[in-house]
């Protein structure tokens, strides 16, 4: 029995290893194998390719890689247009984008189907080989390897590569609202990235029910789907939007996005480059497409719409599972209904006694308070101990899959050991306490969070195993494991995806799904003579990891630091400083901010905060350099009626990349950027930042403002360009290799302010 229990375990621990492994297809070599299946190597050359430079709206390498894709395109054979136009989107983000835009034509006339994803990287020095140049090559290696097979499909098949993804969907915005092609799409296949590697996730957007994009999905049988309700209620909720939400919002177009989220350190950064693309996953997305292009371009696309929603889930083996909603609460009332049968069978054979039922709570809340605390504070811990991870603003450190491991064995040895202190309750009786709290979690999630409730499933397998064990003294280890593998290919992954897809401040996912999983294994644990053991064991290589993981926490030139450099001229002050966000300078910045560097006031350059809230941290003066100011012409100023008209230019007199501008609290009835307006909805939420423009060409900037007669207005213009460590003023070394520019924020930048009243 002893070795059986032994190999079980064994067993347990591989179902783990294959709920992550199963995901994903295996990538191999793969040049040669024939035209018309999808090829990874060939797509990795299209990536390759793309990847060459970073190639951001305005900068030199993104009409390189325009010209690139539809060169290719033109090789299948396909006529292929393009579109351009300024648009403002919802963020306030204005940019000239040049979609690319071809079409196969199927020989039906109904509703078309759309591939899209973006060929701008993000500015400014991401190279954009995963984000968004491996959905490019996904999208140019499926439509070549579907072409090859010579078959006409039913539906029309529109390839979108759009433009200025990055700076607020503006191409996705110009397709939808400006391109007649627009109103005959009828579903939409989106391919993004939001990290270089780990599984690709698939999630809907639909203004409707979920229920006839699930069947029709299941139908097209992808072999690795990977995909949860769970995870899409939690996308619904944050600020992630993608192209395809402008078609779900703007044209009513249900679509599929397909992202991998994983190496999230590299998104946005000079680190997305082709060497650091996992191939596994651009192969996760091949295994997407193909399926899905074959179905879906001979499928009625003019029937997607559904008032249902649908829970649904992937499993090894059996793929995506799916049910409706409506069996929520009926699966929910079915295993309360189990639940309170085995207490009344168990008591009734007397297996189960009151007080050792109420001690079975005490490991149980014990083990979630220590471990859910520890959790809570890991990136606090991380960030004290390495206040250099500060500076990484994605919450994800270059070791963070080792502190995913060290913060499950912390788990697991707390939960061994717990339980090994009640060693001496039978097993029934620790089963009533993580079964309640198990019911009470699905009930939960079925009232607040209904795409969770799936999480009622595993609840069967612990109620199964619940039986075996009132019933029967000494049970099959192997049959505890088997009753406990739906918990374990449903909840493992998760253990890892939330860290990963949130941060490290989302470890506390982590410790607690580790925790919560251990309860639906206890039917097997509990019956472990060892448990003391395992509980060293996991201490020991908890210790291990950790020491594994303080070794690799170093920034070196295969984990470069991220560092920032800014110089800002005020006009309005005559003054200049050399600012950064760095929370831990490096040698290379902190030689311009010097020992006199500060902390900016509360009031000081506010506006120049950045995605995920980021302020600048240290500013320190610099000389003044002979920087010229854009030429900023006031075109018309009237009054009519009750309010003032008033158009400003604003054309570069230098080369530049992007112009803020920004107001005093003055409310503005119409606001107008290069004669695109500004949504109301923009306006009204947009507190001071009036609008960005990324600027191509040093194109001018053309204001038309609309507000309260009686009201003074003051507009700030914010003018940067990325040339700081190539300008001839000044004399910045190269960043060191153990060094990459930080993202999300403006980086090695000269920023020149100034800023007018109207009175």
């Amino acid at each position: 029995m002893k070795f059986s229990k032994t190999l079980a375990l064994l067993l347990l621990f591989f179902a783990v290893y294959w709920s992550y492994k199963s995901l994903m297809p295996s990538y191999s070599p793969d040049e040669d194998t024939v035209q018309e299946h999808f090829s990874t190597d060939r797509a990795l050359f299209h990536v390759k390719n793309i990847s060459i430079e970073p190639h951001a709206v305005g900068f030199s390498g993104h009409a390189r890689v325009r010209a690139y894709i539809i060169a290719e395109l033109k090789k299948m054979g396909l006529e292929t247009i393009t579109q351009e136009g300024y648009t403002a989107g919802d963020w306030g983000n204005l940019s000239k984008a040049t979609n690319i835009l071809a079409r196969i034509k199927g020989s039906d006339d109904g509703k078309a189907l759309l591939l899209l994803s973006h060929y701008d990287s993000n500015p400014h020095s991401s190279y954009g080989a995963s984000d968004a140049g491996s959905g490019v090559a996904t999208i140019l290696e499926g439509v070549r390897a579907f072409l090859a097979e010579n078959k006409t499909p039913k539906n029309d098949i529109i390839i979108l590569i759009t433009d200025a993804e990055e700076l607020g969907l503006n191409g996705a915005d110009l397709f939808v609202n400006n391109h007649p092609w627009a109103k005959d799409v009828g579903l939409v296949l989106n391919f993004e990235a939001r990290g270089s590697g780990g599984p690709s996730y698939m999630l809907i957007e639909t203004n409707r029910g979920n229920g006839k994009l699930i069947k029709e999905f299941t139908e097209a049988n992808p072999i690795y789907p990977v995909a949860n309700s769970l995870a899409y209620s939690i996308y619904k909720m944050l600020p992630n939007d993608t192209d395809l939400t402008v078609f779900r919002e703007d044209g009513d177009i249900e679509g599929f996005n397909f992202a991998f989220i994983d190496d999230h350190f590299d998104y946005h950064t000079a680190l997305d480059n082709y060497e650091r693309l996992d191939r596994t996953s651009l192969a996760h997305q091949g295994s997407y497409l193909m399926p899905l292009l074959h179905y879906f371009s001979d499928t009625n696309l003019g029937n997607l719409k559904s008032l249902d929603d649908y829970i649904y889930f992937n499993l090894p083996f059996f793929r995506l599972v799916s049910y409706p909603f409506d069996w929520i609460w009926p699966m929910f009332g079915i295993v309360v209904l189990l639940f309170v049968l085995l207490l009344f069978d168990g008591f009734r054979k007397k297996k189960l006694q009151l007080k050792d039922t109420f001690k079975g709570f005490v490991p149980l809340l014990l083990t979630l308070a220590i471990n859910g605390i520890v959790g809570y504070f890991c990136w606090n811990i991380i960030t004290w101990w390495y206040p250099g991870f500060k500076d990484m603003l994605h919450g994800f450190t270059y070791n963070g899959h080792t502190y995913i491991v060290v913060y499950v064995l912390f788990s697991l040895a707390v939960c061994f050991w717990m339980y090994h202190q009640f060693r001496k309750t039978s097993t029934p009786n620790l089963l009533v306490a993580p079964t309640f709290v198990w019911l009470i979690i699905s009930g939960l999630v079925a009232y607040y969070l209904p795409g969770a409730s799936f999480f009622v499933i595993p609840l069967f397998g612990l109620l199964a195993a619940f039986m075996v064990t009132i019933n029967q003294e000494e049970p099959n280890p192997f049959l505890l494991v088997f009753l406990a593998l739906p918990a374990i290919f449903m909840y493992s992954p998760f253990i890892k995806m939330f860290p990963v897809g949130l941060g490290l401040k989302m470890m506390i996912a982590t410790t607690l799904f580790t925790t919560l999983l251990f309860f639906l294994a206890l039917p097997f644990f509990s019956k472990l003579k060892n448990k003391n053991t395992l509980a060293y064991l996991s201490l020991f290589l908890f210790f291990a990891f950790g020491i594994s993981s303080h070794i690799s926490s170093d920034f070196n030139e295969e984990r470069p630091k991220p560092s920032s450099l800014l110089y800002v001229y005020n006009a309005d002050e005559n003054s200049a400083i050399w600012a950064t966000y760095d929370h831990s300078p490096i040698g290379w910045n902190n030689q311009f901010l010097g020992d006199q560097k500060r902390e900016p006031g509360p009031d000081e350059y506010k506006t120049l905060s950045s995605k995920y809230a980021t302020k600048l941290t240290y500013i320190a003066e610099a000389p003044k350099k002979d920087i010229t100011l854009p030429w900023i012409d006031t075109v018309k100023d009237t009054i009519i009626g009750e309010n003032r008209i008033l158009e400003v230019c604003v054309t570069p007199k230098r080369n530049v990349n992007r112009l803020d501008v920004y107001t005093n609290s003055v409310p503005l009835n119409i606001a107008k950027v290069n004669r695109i307006p500004l949504s109301e909805d923009f306006l009204q939420k947009r507190r001071n930042r009036l609008v960005t423009h990324y600027i191509t060409n040093n194109e001018y900037t053309e204001l038309e403002l609309s507000f309260p007669k009686d009201s003074v207005l003051e507009l700030s213009f914010y003018e940067a360009s990325n040339d700081l460590l190539s300008h001839k003023d000044f004399s910045i070394p190269k960043r060191p290799k153990t060094s990459i520019p930080m993202p999300f924020v403006l980086n090695d930048a000269i920023l020149t302010i100034k800023t007018i009243k109207f009175e």
